[in-house]
């Protein structure tokens, strides 16, 4: 495997990095109340008061958590198993590896521009940066031309590529519904006391292209859309379950979610589950033509 040893030291370091911050997140103790403030567009919110993410909303934090939640339970482990594997020299490995470092590349990049300024903002900066690499690193890995190859002629890729569509015409338009009525009108959505709306820009720049290209280079059976598909289908089905475990939490803290929060993502995450299963299942090592040989 091409870059293995750089690789190798950026993961740990990422690893590393992620369980720091992850672990303050959800423990980190200080003393305070929540308090209400009105923001500089008018809009009243709740301030957390305490904790790591005591400048951010009751909202915001309760999402914040949940992240590091699905980080410390979800992420983290994926990436020591899908490293284990990709070390020994698994495809199956690498296709996870890289799937799951786009999770933390959208998770730290995140962080870094929306999370109100902490003791951590060099450590979300720094995972940002590590996580980048990583993920470009982990992809120029691959041997394109050969990869079509090791999949089997019996992978449902219509089945992902309409999932993969599905998925990014839901994120299309859920967050143009929250964006275009409000602009039509003359207003701005609810920012919860940001400047912008950093995940909108984040999901209707990066990931719903994502889904729509690797979805339409799959169905072409192209070495690019085999690729694109594996990363996007472990990128919807982490976003997924974050976003299931933010309502739920967001709930628990008294911060009504909506339904498509609580309904549409799980959904979204049984169904890129499955389909991630699927992908995996079939994968051989060795590659078609091959075997034919």
């Amino acid at each position: 495997m091409r870059y293995q040893t750089p690789l190798r030291w950026l993961i740990m370091l990422i690893g590393l990095l992620a369980l720091v911050a992850a672990a303050a997140g959800l423990f980190w103790q200080s003393s305070g109340e929540p308090y209400p403030i009105t923001s500089y567009r008018g809009e009243p919110v709740v301030i957390l008061g305490q904790g790591l993410y005591r400048y951010d909303t009751v909202s915001t934090a309760a999402q914040e958590q949940a992240t590091d939640f699905v980080t410390l339970v979800v992420g983290l482990p994926l990436l020591a198993v899908a490293t284990w594997l990709t070390m020994r020299g698994s495809l199956r490995g690498r296709l996870l590896l890289t799937g799951t470092l786009g999770y933390f590349l959208y998770t730290y990049m995140s962080m870094a521009f929306l999370t109100a300024y902490n003791q951590l903002f060099l450590v979300y900066v720094l995972l940002f940066s590590l996580s980048l690499f990583a993920f470009i690193l982990s992809m120029l890995s691959f041997d394109l031309a050969d990869l079509p190859q090791h999949f089997a002629a019996t992978l449902p890729r219509r089945s992902i590529a309409g999932l993969l569509f599905a998925s990014g015409a839901f994120l299309l338009l859920a967050w143009l519904g929250r964006i275009v009525p409000p602009l039509l009108q003359g207003q701005i959505p609810a920012l919860e006391n940001t400047t912008t709306l950093v995940i909108q820009a984040m999901d209707l720049g990066l990931i719903t292209p994502l889904c729509i290209l690797a979805g339409i280079l799959l169905l072409r059976q192209s070495a690019w859309g085999y690729l694109l598909a594996s990363v996007a289908v472990m990128k919807m089905l982490t976003l997924g379950t974050a976003v299931s475990i933010m309502a739920l939490n967001m709930l628990r803290v008294g911060v009504p979610a909506s339904p498509v929060e609580l309904l549409v993502f799980p959904t979204l995450t049984v169904a890129n589950l499955v389909l991630a299963v699927l992908l995996l299942k079939h994968i051989d090592v060795r590659s078609r033509t091959a075997q034919v040989v």
